[in-house]
């Protein structure tokens, strides 16, 4: 599996002949905005910065709401969330999706803005392999909160994602330093994850900082 960032909750997941887009945005958000070929789009919920899905190639196969899903092979479960502390009154709901990618379990938190995660959601988290986590804060979780989530699900590799970069008009999220500092770790940055069940390590949670293909 390969895994490529492009920027605020954005991803290209390719496994073998199959690619897997999260939460595209548009050029107007002050990022380049992402345009490639996919067979499948998620969309955690429907702000306009997460569900530009005219930018994504194909016709992909769109899933938007929780439920469980079965497509070209991946399996795929939509974990019902809110965007915010206050059961979504503020900011609505958010969908996490987790994956079943070749042997690895891939979960995109999109917008989550809970500040713990419920009993529930935690049951359907437990195999977590890596974990794409927004760490930027006012919209979504920030470093404290993302830094108590990792320490539940023990993930072996959390890849952050949703914080500040260079561009982007939405002024109001913190920079991956903030998370970074939390977390106690230097910055390790890749342009791209590329890795096999095997090469999943037992220990330590590993922070790999992918660079944003749009910034």
């Amino acid at each position: 599996m390969t895994i490529q960032y492009w920027g605020h909750s954005c991803f290209k997941i390719t496994e073998k002949e199959i690619t897997i887009a999260t939460d595209p945005f548009p050029k107007e958000i002050g990022l380049k905005e992402p345009r490639f070929s996919a067979d499948i789009l998620t969309i955690s919920h429907q702000h306009w910065d997460h569900n530009f899905k005219e930018t994504i190639k194909n016709s992909p196969f769109i899933i938007n709401q929780p439920g469980e899903y079965e497509i070209k092979g991946i399996f795929i479960k939509g974990i019902p969330s809110f965007h915010d502390d206050c059961q979504g009154k503020k900011r609505g709901v958010n969908t996490i999706f987790s994956f079943e990618v070749g042997g690895i379990n891939l979960v995109h938190f999109g917008d989550f803005g809970q500040s713990e995660l419920t009993e529930e959601q935690l049951s359907e988290l437990t195999k977590t392999d890596i974990l794409l986590l927004p760490v930027g804060g006012f919209y979504t979780i920030g470093p404290k909160e993302a830094h108590k989530i990792i320490l539940k699900l023990e993930p072996r590799i959390v890849i952050p994602m949703h914080y500040f970069l260079e561009g982007l008009k939405i002024k109001e999220i913190l920079p991956l330093d903030n998370f970074l500092a939390e977390m106690g770790v230097e910055k390790k940055e890749k342009e791209k994850l590329a890795i096999k069940k095997n090469d999943l390590k037992e220990g330590e949670v590993e922070i790999i900082c992918l660079k944003p293909l749009a910034a």
